[in-house]
């Protein structure tokens, strides 16, 4: 019998893949922290014999290079992808035989990337299994923006006849395994879906009920911005990445930290937004582990600035190096685990207010605040409260000088990035409230809530 394992990496929204018939597996699209994948395929007796890449992969350092050398795999690799080690190439239509049943296409599926592969799996006696990376997701498509602008609209077209050609060539009862698809900002849009077969995808995907043209104007419309860190992971991974060093970083004391912070370097806090707000270090910054820490650290920290992490316990530095090597930052400059008393020597601690929608509404009767929305773009045209100020979380750390004076209030979407654009602020010497609320409650609260282009809307 086949097994497909998916090893979800939900921080970033990827899934990698250990197929196995019981004696000998594959893997696709495997991330950096291979450990992983050598305990699964441990646990299961299997021996690993091929890793596959779907692309080269724009939101992850990948642990494919590192997997083949540790188990002595076939690494596959497009044989159009300009790489810088040794790969075995393949190219569209090459079969691979592994183990006694399981045989291996590659299909070429361009669109998220011009040299992207999807690999179908056909087996005696299952349906087929389509490995389809960041071509064909549940309910979407990966997005075609990421090589730059001058590709975007051709890619998106490439994507349209990628879905159509699987479409085509494989059965309704094709079972689809992305790689993006659960959070991942590879995605061009975002589904709850869990599993997913082709003909249920032609059932509900854009990419398969709409036409040509409607299908990539509405792809097109629907972007928004995606990390900054994205820009350094194809030159890794086509450079080829070792396997990440996890050895714990070398502890600081609070001299150190405060020397740190006073250099410019960055001293992150990995505790609950609710934590950091009533005490935290003066000058550290709040990336909590319980939101998508790697992505916004990565996406705001200027690239190769000096790193030390702070959490409540070795575990908390631990998870959050691992989630960093997943991204290319390889190197921990410090870190300090304990209580802010600790990491302050004594010193006085740092703390804001955190509040809710209903707090903002009133308050603004009594006294002029500033609002700051830290949302994206596309969420700010869809809906924002009259009178904000918009500054993305991802543009803050470059334009705090924008932030215009007085008492802010700072909110998102939920509460997460408010956390982190609030210690940002903080950082800075800015007065700041921290909004801990869904914006979905703005109206509710008698906030005026307002669309791009449309009449406002009170309630209460």
């Amino acid at each position: 019998m086949i097994d497909i394992i998916a090893i979800d990496t939900p921080t970033l929204g990827d899934r990698s893949y250990l197929v196995t018939d019981g004696d000998q597996a594959f893997v696709v699209d495997p991330q950096r922290d291979i450990d992983r994948m050598l305990e699964m395929a441990g646990r299961r007796g299997v021996r690993i014999t091929d890793v596959f890449e779907t692309h080269i992969h724009n939101d992850y350092v990948t642990g494919g290079l590192a997997l083949a050398r540790a188990t002595g795999a076939a690494y596959h690799v497009n044989a159009a992808d300009p790489v810088s080690f040794e790969r075995t190439p393949i190219s569209d239509g090459e079969f691979v035989h592994i183990g006694e049943s399981m045989r291996v296409r590659a299909l070429a599926t361009p669109g998220h990337t011009f040299t992207h592969l999807s690999y179908l799996l056909e087996a005696p006696d299952r349906v087929p299994a389509v490995f389809t990376g960041g071509s064909l997701l549940f309910g979407s498509t990966g997005r075609p923006d990421l090589l730059g602008p001058a590709h975007t609209t051709d890619l998106a077209h490439a994507q349209y006849v990628s879905a159509h050609r699987l479409a085509a060539i494989l059965p309704e009862e094709t079972e689809v395994y992305p790689t993006h698809g659960f959070g991942s900002f590879c995605s061009a849009t975002q589904s709850q879906a869990n599993s997913s077969t082709l003909g249920r995808e032609k059932r509900a995907n854009p990419v398969l009920t709409r036409d040509e043209q409607d299908y990539v104007a509405e792809l097109l419309a629907g972007l928004d911005a995606y990390p900054a860190y994205y820009a350094h992971m194809g030159p890794a991974n086509s450079a080829g990445p070792d396997a990440p060093d996890l050895t714990p970083p070398a502890t600081a004391e609070p001299g150190e930290l405060r020397g740190r912070i006073e250099a410019g370097e960055w001293v992150v806090d990995l505790r609950s937004r609710t934590a950091f707000a009533a005490g935290h270090l003066v000058g550290s910054v709040n990336f909590g582990l319980d939101g998508s820490f790697a992505t916004y650290l990565g996406w705001l920290i200027p690239w190769g600035t000096p790193l030390t992490l702070l959490g409540e316990t070795r575990e908390q530095v631990a998870q959050a190096q691992r989630e960093l090597v997943r991204i290319g930052i390889d190197r921990i400059a410090a870190s300090a685990t304990g209580t802010p008393q600790t990491w302050s020597g004594g010193a006085p601690l740092g703390s804001y207010p955190t509040a809710t929608l209903a707090d903002l509404a009133a308050v603004r009767h009594h006294r002029p605040v500033v609002i700051l929305d830290v949302r994206r773009d596309l969420e700010w045209a869809q809906a924002h409260i009259e009178g904000a100020v918009h500054i993305p979380l991802h543009d803050l750390f470059h334009r705090l000088d924008d932030v215009p004076a007085g008492e802010v209030w700072v909110h998102c979407r939920s509460g997460y990035r408010s956390s982190i654009a609030a210690s940002l602020l903080a950082a800075a010497g800015r007065r700041v409230v921290s909004v801990d609320d869904e914006f979905d409650h703005a109206a509710r609260a008698g906030l005026p809530v307002t669309a791009t282009g449309t009449r406002t809307e009170r309630v209460g």
